[in-house]
């Protein structure tokens, strides 16, 4: 689970062309259609989506951005995390955003959808009264992939493994805090079962 433009659009439907695996299907010149309401038009750039290195498809900016511009909107259907947790149980992805404490998330159904880490990303996260909007860090150039650290948490038994190829991969999208917790337990459960082992012996 996640923690914390211009949109050429007109009408009921924003139309996205990509080249890349669409639900099972190799599309390469597809497209599929975006409910515009669903779209914040936050700044005047446009975003568009393609196959991406990283992942999959990537999400990309067709103009420039500057530090600082306020990117995109993280939206969906807003749910308690137990309700996500029940509805995904068995899915192998989902798209779902932590806000606050963790006890709600968003089921992202967006463009946004379609960001993918990094860990040299372009762009951060920010939650600002239950909205998450994703914003530069830095200048970006047109055609450059948009991207932001997903600090991912929460994971269960996934090892979460980061493609983004950057210097400064950290080879997972878990949260640095999340990692140290990860280790700490690991330790402790090493710890537990040598003490199990080492008490059957004595037996």
């Amino acid at each position: 689970m996640h923690q914390a433009r211009t949109i050429a659009a007109a009408g009921s439907n924003f139309t996205v062309y990509f080249s890349t695996l669409y639900n099972g299907t190799m599309r390469p010149y597809g497209k599929f259609h975006i409910p515009y309401q669903r779209i914040r038009l936050l700044t005047r750039m446009a975003l568009m989506i393609r196959s991406s290195a990283i992942h999959a498809a990537g999400c990309y900016t067709t103009s420039r951005i500057r530090k600082g511009s306020r990117v995109a909107e993280y939206t969906g259907h807003p749910m308690t995390k137990e309700e996500a947790d029940k509805r995904y149980e068995n899915s192998l992805v989902t798209y779902l955003f932590g806000l606050g404490d963790g006890s709600m998330v968003i089921d992202g159904h967006s463009m946004t959808m379609f960001v993918n880490h990094s860990c040299d990303s372009n762009c951060e996260t920010e939650e600002i009264d239950g909205r998450v909007f994703i914003t530069a860090i830095r200048d970006i150039k047109a055609g450059e992939e948009i991207t932001y650290d997903y600090c991912l948490y929460d994971g269960g038994d996934d090892d979460a493994n980061c493609n983004c190829g950057s210097i400064s991969c950290r080879r997972t999208m878990y949260s640095a805090k999340e990692l140290k917790s990860r280790k700490k337990n690991a330790r402790l459960a090493g710890k537990k079962s040598a003490e199990r082992s080492k008490r059957a012996s004595k037996r």
